[in-house]
């Protein structure tokens, strides 16, 4: 252990006899160049505030969690057989995809109560694919992407990809239609959709007004009706229990009880004819049957009909194939306004994008209260507010810091981000704060403004590097990413660790010249000196 911790001391050691020279040199030389400190200091935070439009906004990071499912939808109707074709494409493609440990496939649902009816059905399906540990989010990504391309080639094949939940989130982007018009509402969900398909930036575009069931709708001759005697009621109800079954009776096995139905007609085979075939007074002498009394048809029922503030609402929902959640949604915003859309429906951009303002906008009020009670702690310890004002500069410089430290890394504003930026608020003012009391301290001591300075700055070099060192090496690890859900972790890490080094830099030649600025060139008397008596004494 020695052997390993000495040349690690050594390293330090020269490393902090090279920092003190150098600063030495360095201080008195930005004391005499204010105005070229200062605007510097000031170039390098525009700098920093004009890369922050291409570092891109999210909600929270992507985190890999090493499953995913696909989720498969076919022309409703569509027989089991196949809807199981369909996830045998997919799950070959993803047998194919080195990584992959397992696979397992549910084709057919019943109806759920946490479900949409158009998630239902033999129609549908779901496969689910857990990769071997160490695949990383970019093995996830290559199997999606080779499952993604077999299964687009499947004519008439819906389909979009989802990860575990571990975080109740909506889609990364989500377009609401709202309106009164059924046909309408159908109309823009299909131009919207269409319009986010042809844009490479977007995948899984998937519109919540999907084509309905197929059924058989029944129009009654009310007219004709009356003057056979029949009621439009009682012919409903035996058509009911002619197609449906009437409960005859219930048989009894072992404990169970199964109930026994007598119809009229097979439901899974049955055809218009035959519906129209039946008899709707089967206690008269003279039959009717259906077709006699009514216009049957086929056509297509909606699937489901969403309602938003009391109107009917389409969701068009959409995952972002490239790009962060901030740009997709400005993405989304043109192709909105550059498409005609019916009159009478209106269109709003929700899902994570509408989270992510929200939470940023309380993040940021979050940060002005920080420094503002940061502020207040300062200026109740030093009984000045002309001092904490010096220190606060500290936190502009942090946050050059952080902008680099993300541009550098590829990583997004965030929430887990901010929360490192808040962090910030408190953590980059200690150095300040331990510089700017000990010059305090030799003033009152009777030393002039600039040597103070100067001697501070000399004597609180050591201590300023140990806290940073010490900080910015204990958050190292977790800014690499070791362990699992690193991805939702590193942001914060990486935010702090770059505010502290660049805070930390400009700190020891900017605040000292700030101080220079705002404080008065007499010496402050001594603490212990005797009060001047009043006048006329």
């Amino acid at each position: 252990m020695r052997l390993l911790l000495t040349p690690l001391v050594l390293l330090f050691s020269g490393f902090n006899r090279a920092a003190a020279d150098l600063y030495e040199r360095m201080l008195p030389w930005a004391l005499a160049h204010r105005a070229v400190v200062l605007a510097t200091a000031a170039l390098i935070f525009l700098g920093s505030v004009a890369l922050v439009p291409r570092l891109g906004t999210e909600l929270i990071p992507q985190l890999s969690q090493g499953e995913f499912s696909v989720n498969l939808r076919r022309a409703p109707g569509t027989p089991l057989t196949a809807t199981d074709q369909a996830l045998l494409t997919a799950w070959r493609a993803a047998a194919e995809v080195p990584g992959v440990e397992r696979t397992y496939s549910v084709a057919g649902s019943g109806n759920r109560l946490d479900a949409s009816p158009v998630d239902a059905g033999e129609h549908t399906g779901s496969l689910t694919v857990r990769m071997a540990a160490g695949a990383g989010r970019d093995g996830e990504s290559r199997a999606m992407t080779r499952i993604r391309d077999d299964i687009a080639a499947l004519p008439g094949v819906q389909y979009d990809f989802s990860r575990p939940e571990l975080l109740s989130l909506a889609t990364p982007l989500e377009v609401v239609v709202t309106g009164f018009d059924l046909g309408r509402l159908r109309t823009a969900a299909e131009r919207i959709a269409g319009a986010l398909r042809a844009d490479g930036r977007y995948t899984d575009v998937r519109s919540s007004i999907e084509a309905g069931n197929p059924e058989i709708q029944i129009a009654f001759d009310q007219e004709l009706a009356a003057k056979l005697g029949l009621s439009v009621r009682d012919v409903a109800d035996q058509v009911v229990n002619s197609v449906r079954g009437n409960l005859a009776t219930r048989y009894s096995w072992q404990d169970k009880k199964i109930d026994v139905m007598v119809r009229s007609v097979d439901r899974s085979a049955a055809s218009l004819e035959d519906v129209g075939a039946l008899i709707v007074n089967p206690a008269s002498e003279r039959p009717v049957t259906l077709d006699d009394v009514a216009t049957i048809v086929l056509a297509e029922g909606p699937a489901e009909i969403r309602r938003l503030d009391q109107q009917r609402a389409a969701v068009i929902s959409a995952n972002i194939a490239y790009g962060d959640l901030g740009a997709a949604a400005e993405a989304a915003e043109r192709i909105l306004g550059s498409l005609p859309l019916p009159a009478g429906l209106a269109t709003d951009i929700v899902g994570q994008s509408e989270e992510m303002e929200d939470s940023l906008a309380s993040m940021r009020f979050t940060l002005l209260l920080a420094v503002f009670l940061v502020y207040l702690v300062m200026a109740s310890q030093f009984e000045s507010l002309r001092h904490p004002f010096v220190i606060l500069f500290t936190i502009p410089l942090a946050l050059v810091g952080a902008v680099l430290a993300l541009y550098l890394t590829g990583t997004t504003i965030n929430v887990v981000a901010f929360i490192g930026v808040i962090m910030l608020a408190g953590i980059v003012v200690n150095n300040a704060i331990v510089l700017i009391d000990l010059i305090n301290q030799l003033r009152r001591a009777g030393v002039a403004k600039t040597e103070a300075i100067l001697e501070a700055g000399r004597s609180r070099l050591r201590p300023i590097l140990m806290t940073t060192l010490t900080t910015a090496l204990g958050l190292l690890p977790m800014a690499l990413g070791f362990g699992e859900g690193a991805e939702i972790r590193a942001p914060m890490a990486i935010t702090v660790i770059g505010g502290l080094i660049t805070s930390t830099l400009l700190t020891l030649l900017v605040i000292p010249v700030v101080y220079s600025l705002v404080e008065r060139d007499q010496r402050p008397a001594p603490a212990d000196a005797p009060a001047p008596a009043p006048q006329g004494a």
